[in-house]
């Protein structure tokens, strides 16, 4: 038979720990691989594919299309974990192979090979070349593992794990030793060290650092940590490398500001974090006008180490100046370190300052985004709602893209204030792709835009989105705490439950945890720890209505509905908050009672409640969805698409 070179989409599929099974227990190893076999033979060909090499523990396949080839190593792995379990790890690609009868050969293979042995059981690990195939396929979804040097493969390949309900998604660590990931050129800026005699000059070094992250985020080459993860190494101990371990970045820059009067001396150290190798160190002294200079020079003496090559627009960016008024300047640090306290004084402080920067200079766009960002905050963390804080925050959002239209930050809050208050989803996308163009290193905005993403049903974008968030800023509990959501309302409870308790070993005192831990427990039928975590939950937030509603809730889907009925008796409709009306909706959505649920449903879209914005994939709210009122709901909303 004659050789030909063809494209084929090729799959390993290995038994993890087959010899020592074989060796611990001859009888059930044997067991495993007969319905390994059984299961391989039948899926295989129902999705147009050939068993091209079956070892004692393994195979090789190979499909014509790449989609199919990853549709049965869904359905294969998902029928190996159940009773009793394969532990099977799965790796395919598409590549140009040498065919000779029923024996393929060539590069795909050798990847193909390499990728499967990535992999971890349970998951299903894929090339980029395949996820090209298949991301446009809305019953697969898959995330990015990064780029890796495999051993013998000249190109770098960049990873995908299938992240389909069912298929295990392996933690970073588990690749580590596996191969080289090639990692993009990150930076952490350590918080500056206050040299001062003065404690409260802490904001002008705060601010000096918060400054620096901002400018260099900017950059598209370079990934740079966010201010959470930055101020989390405040007055720390720990050494450079171990930070550099913790934080997974390439460079930190470190150093100090002392400041007296009008004077300035600012130390700054560009390290290695990898070697633990100073690149440079320098004094830079000078007068409070002087700042500017000093900022612009310390970003452009990083880019050169770095010995990156900026295109002009780049480099415009790192020498934009907001404002030439450094008495406006130190008013908008102190600005942004209240606003950073996020909560309800430093609010308050937050839009003073603010509001006094403005007063010295009406044209700084960056005192504009703060005051509107400010308003945003509010809305979270004060009584005043989010629609009466509505027009002010669009007034001030207008006033910051009027005087800078690539201003990244007013683009995001634009984009969440759209999204929030006029659920003008079109519109809102816009100004979130505007403003990670602007500011690809913003983890907030990819964050935010994940919700979008996550609202509309774009689970596996959202994924991405919410992934990247949390490698810019990998300290944020409550970034850490919405991948769980993501994970939870896509229905993968274990995985929001592993990520809520994680958010609380990060921080202990991190209350949205609780409910997220609430939410996954219920999801998962353990009504006691579900209960158990509201309780938590309702007494860290001292909300005494929205405790009861939500404990009515797990009652409801528990289906207990006697119980439910007298606790609904309980609960004080007049003293019904913001969100708590699509949360009585929920309760009547587990009873059953679906006219009780679209009438409350109906009092939550006159509220315009933003918690709406999850309607179309809470699980709690499955019941609904076969009356055409809820579609005709969804329409009214914008998420009918």
């Amino acid at each position: 038979m004659s050789t030909s070179r063809q494209l084929a989409a090729l799959m390993f599929a290995d038994m993890v720990g087959y010899t020592a099974m074989i060796q611990e227990d001859e009888a059930l190893a044997l067991e495993l691989r007969q319905k390994l076999r059984r299961k391989l033979e039948e899926t295989v060909n129902s999705h147009y594919g050939r068993i091209l090499e079956f070892r004692g523990d393994g195979a090789l396949c190979s499909f014509n299309s790449a989609i199919e080839g990853v549709k049965a190593a869904v359905a294969l792995q998902l029928d190996m974990q159940m009773l009793p379990i394969v532990p099977l790890r799965i790796g395919i690609h598409t590549g140009d192979v040498m065919v000779d009868g029923d024996h393929v050969y060539g590069d795909g293979v050798n990847v193909a090979s390499r990728i499967e042995s990535f992999a971890v059981p349970g998951s299903i690990f894929i090339s980029g070349k395949v996820y090209d195939d298949i991301k446009n396929q809305k019953d697969i979804q898959a995330v990015s593992l990064g780029k890796y040097a495999l051993k013998n493969v000249k190109e770098q390949v960049e990873l995908f794990a299938i992240s389909n309900v069912g298929i295990q998604i392996p933690e970073m660590h588990s690749l580590e030793g596996k191969g080289e990931r090639i990692l993009q050129k990150s930076i952490l800026v350590l918080p500056f060290v206050n040299m001062s005699t003065d404690a409260e000059q802490d904001y002008f070094s705060d601010g000096l650092t918060e400054e620096l992250i901002t400018n260099l985020s900017r950059l598209k080459e370079i990934r740079v940590i966010s201010r959470t993860t930055s101020m989390l190494y405040k007055a720390t101990t720990k050494d450079v490398k171990t930070i550099g371990k913790e934080t997974g970045v390439s460079y930190i820059l470190e150093g100090s500001v002392r400041r007296f009067k009008n004077d300035l001396r600012i130390t700054a150290q560009f390290i290695d974090a990898n070697k633990d190798l100073h690149i440079w160190a320098e004094t830079f002294r000078g007068k409070m006008e002087d700042i500017f200079d000093i900022q612009e020079t310390v970003s452009v003496k990083i880019v050169e180490a770095l010995r990156m090559q900026l295109p002009g627009k780049e480099k415009k960016k790192l020498q934009k100046r907001y404002t030439e008024n450094s008495e406006a300047y130190q008013l908008y640090l102190q600005g942004r370190y209240s606003w950073n306290k996020r909560n309800e004084e430093g609010s308050n402080t937050a839009s003073r300052y603010f509001e006094k920067a403005l007063e010295k200079d009406p044209n700084y766009a960056l005192a504009w985004a703060g005051l509107a960002d400010t308003y945003s905050l509010m809305g979270e963390y004060t009584n005043i709602s989010r629609r009466e804080l509505y027009p002010k925050q669009m007034e001030a959002v207008s006033k910051a893209l009027e005087l800078d239209s690539n201003l990244a930050e007013a683009h995001i809050s634009l984009a969440i204030s759209l999204m929030l208050n006029e659920w003008d989803w079109k519109n809102s996308e816009k100004e979130y792709k505007i403003g990670l163009e602007l500011n690809p290193n913003y983890a907030t905005g990819h964050h935010w835009y994940a919700e979008w993403l996550l609202y509309n049903s774009r689970f596996e974008e959202a994924l991405n989105e919410i992934s990247l968030a949390t490698e810019l800023d990998p300290v944020s509990q409550g970034i850490l705490k919405d991948k769980g959501i993501h994970f939870y309302y896509s229905r993968q409870y274990d995985e929001a439950i592993d990520l809520g308790k994680k958010t609380l070993e990060l921080d202990p005192n991190f209350v949205p945890a609780h409910r997220l831990l609430s939410l996954a427990y219920q999801g998962k039928g353990l009504f006691n720890k579900a209960i158990a975590e509201n309780q938590r939950w309702g007494e860290l937030t001292g909300n005494k209505v929205k405790t009861e509603v939500a404990l009515v809730q797990i009652y409801a889907a528990a289906g207990y509905k006697q119980e439910v009925e007298k606790m609904l008796k309980l609960i004080d409709t007049k003293k019904l908050g913001g969100n708590d009306y699509r949360g009585m909706a929920t309760i009547y959505a587990g009873l059953g009672d679906t006219d009780n649920a679209f009438k409350w449903l109906e009092k939550s879209f006159e509220k315009h409640e933003e918690s709406l914005c999850s309607l179309k994939i809470d699980p709690k709210m499955d019941p609904l969805h076969n009356d055409p009122r809820f579609t005709d709901l969804l329409k009214k909303i914008g998420l009918d698409k």
